[in-house]
């Protein structure tokens, strides 16, 4: 959500659209960061040197729940973050992002 209110905002729009659509029952978060905060931290420890923040390492961590996901971003890091420790993140981002 926080990703995509940032991608919102940086194109002119509207952030607080992402949590209406939540509100409305468009969107549905089923990611629950209390049941994988083990895990983010482990990959926050992991990316400390870039440093990978807490709304990154859900993305990344929602990429290996499901195997059809692609991060859409602006951010250049996700191009050194791996899925699986190994996989490449497939992402739709502008070129040179």
């Amino acid at each position: 959500m926080s990703e995509a209110g940032f991608i919102l905002k940086r194109l002119g729009g509207d952030p607080s659209a992402v949590p209406a659509l939540v509100e409305k029952g468009v969107l549905k978060v089923s990611f629950s960061v209390q049941e994988q905060a083990a895990y983010l931290r482990v990959l926050m420890e992991r990316y400390s040197e870039t440093p990978m923040s807490l709304a990154d390492a859900c993305l990344v961590r929602m990429t290996e729940l499901l195997d059809d996901a692609a991060v859409m971003t602006f951010d250049s890091d996700f191009r050194i973050y791996r899925r699986g420790g190994r996989k490449m993140i497939p992402l739709i981002a502008p070129e040179g992002v």
